[in-house]
């Protein structure tokens, strides 16, 4: 079992954070909210990445190299579904999970034909039922999807679409640590920067231990994706409760510790957190993902990072 990225994954991650840096890093959401239609600029960007070309079902290589960039991509929030592009289907521009009784997206902007999964299994053409979200500062770029009936899909397919936006996701919770702990090094209070109070190395503490154990899972579930295990379905579901809880957790810390100014829009940790919850919220929350994970475990218990030797 393989609990890391392999190193050229790593690196593929690196380049593409530059590269995100480099064409307008944090200013690029901040843009996108106010005109979603420039949403398609990323697409030449992804372009040059060679992201079309990543092979997300049948090269685990290349399945880490996508897992990579959706990491990077949620560090500077980038306001493009790119882990639902990812794992689209030949013919299709995009691949997300939905929620039955009200199926929705990230499409505002982009004019494309999705495949909807169902979490039944059951698999849709999508496409956007009208115009974006008319709060994008609680639900950024979201639309309603009219779907029409196609076939059903295999197990591996909806666990590939849990999957890849958890990494995302975890790419946001990567940046809210990082802004936490400059803050507290930079602000004083009492004559001594805030780094320094235990309180606060406490809470940075329980932040980063939520990111470090996304990461381990992250990785879990992408080899079990990579293997074909016949449980990746139940690993994702894990994997999904797991990355709620700790985006719950961290950015509770971030802004405990930022204060007001991080509810800010001149606070890049504000954008992180707002821009977060289109994830967070879609295809379900918390307690719905916990309650499909125990419909698909049964009696059964997860079997997490502790295989049996003979799956090692």
């Amino acid at each position: 079992m393989e609990l890391e990225l392999s190193d050229d994954a790593i690196e593929y991650g690196r380049v593409a954070r530059r590269a995100f840096d480099a064409a307008g890093g944090d200013a690029l959401v901040v843009e996108a909210e106010a005109n979603p239609q420039l949403r398609t600029s990323i697409e030449a960007l992804l372009d040059d990445l060679g992201a079309r070309d990543l092979d997300v079902r049948d090269s685990p290589s290349e399945l880490e190299a996508a897992a990579a960039l959706c990491r990077s991509a949620g560090y500077f929030a980038i306001p493009y579904p790119v882990a639902e592009r990812l794992c689209r289907i030949q013919g299709m521009d995009g691949m997300v999970v939905v929620e039955d009784r009200r199926p929705q997206a990230p499409a505002e902007g982009l004019d494309w034909v999705w495949t909807a999964v169902g979490l039944g299994g059951s698999r849709f053409r999508a496409q956007a039922a009208g115009s974006g979200s008319t709060t994008p500062k609680t639900s950024p770029f979201v639309v309603d999807l009219d779907l029409e009936p196609m076939d059903r899909v295999d197990p591996l397919e909806l666990a590939l679409g849990v999957v890849l936006p958890c990494w995302t996701l975890l790419g946001f919770l990567d940046r809210a640590v990082e802004l936490t702990r400059s803050h507290v090094k930079e602000r004083h209070q009492f004559g001594a920067p805030l780094a320094s109070l235990q309180g606060v190395q406490f809470e940075l503490t329980e932040a980063e231990v939520e990111r470090v154990g996304l990461e381990v899972l992250a990785n879990h579930a992408l080899w079990s994706l990579q293997t074909g295990r016949t449980a990746a379905f139940q690993d994702a579901l894990g994997l999904r409760s797991a990355a709620l809880e700790a985006a719950e957790a961290v950015f509770r810390v971030a802004h405990l510790l930022h204060g007001a100014s991080g509810f800010c829009d001149e606070s890049t940790l504000s954008w992180l957190s707002r821009h977060s919850r289109t994830i967070r919220r879609l295809p379900m929350g918390l307690s719905q993902t916990r309650a499909v994970l125990a419909r698909q475990l049964g009696t059964s218990p997860l079997e997490g990072i502790f295989a049996h030797p003979g799956d090692r």
